[in-house]
């Protein structure tokens, strides 16, 4: 059996993405695009049939996929992707059941007494990964405000939800990107297949790439079984 648990979705053309809300009060939908740049039949003739190369290019935001946020996404001056020190996305990690829930704020109280969060990346199965693409989607739920306050105070350091935002939509001040960015506290967004890690030991992974001046970014989240 694998020791590892893929928690991402796939990356691909059209995919499932965000969108914003235009001043006419109509939305514009984002979402990646992947081509090819140069084909195998493009690639062959210049290397005079004795080999070919695929090329692909990718356009798109950030924000899509499963991807971290950093403190930058939030906050002008904060840290940026490429200052994300690898120690501090990989982490012991801990799942939540919030199965069950309907859209709306979830308390601490689904938080398991006794339970150290200190230092760990603290991950909510709210099962939602199950309604990707549908536009159940975005009708999701979020974690309190309580919540969010309980687990800064218990020493988290990363939080991870299998929907398309940490924070209530309709709730403008953010409360979870501003006050677990503010403390350098990384969010990562989209997740799948918790389900998968509940009553085991787990090292959590969310490594993304170096980029400068980056707010957010994709990552192959993975979690590691332990024995």
């Amino acid at each position: 059996m694998s020791n590892f648990v893929d928690l991402s979705h796939y990356f691909e053309d059209n995919m499932p993405g965000f969108k914003l809300k235009n001043e006419d009060g109509t939305f514009t939908q984002f979402t990646a695009r992947i081509r090819p740049f140069l084909t195998h039949d493009e690639t062959r003739e210049k290397f005079k049939r004795r080999a070919s190369f695929e090329i692909t290019e990718i356009e798109f935001q950030t924000s899509v996929g499963t991807y971290i946020d950093s403190p930058y996404h939030r906050f002008p001056d904060g840290r940026d992707i490429s200052e994300i020190k690898i120690e501090e996305v990989i982490l012991p990690g801990v799942v939540i059941d919030a199965r069950g829930r309907c859209a709306g704020a979830v308390s601490s109280n689904i938080i398991p007494e006794g339970v150290s969060l200190e230092g760990c990346a603290v991950l909510f199965n709210f099962g939602w990964d199950t309604y990707w693409g549908t536009d159940m989607y975005e009708r999701y739920p979020f974690i309190s405000k309580e919540s969010i306050h309980f687990l800064i105070e218990a020493g988290a350091r990363l939080v991870g939800v299998d929907t398309i935002n940490v924070d209530d939509s309709q709730d403008l001040t953010r409360p979870a990107h501003t006050l677990f960015l503010k403390n350098d506290i990384y969010i990562v967004e989209n997740l799948m297949n918790l389900h998968s890690l509940h009553k085991r030991k787990f090292r959590f992974f969310a490594v993304p790439i170096k980029g400068k001046k980056v707010a957010a970014m994709p990552v192959r989240a993975f979690a590691e079984i332990l024995k």
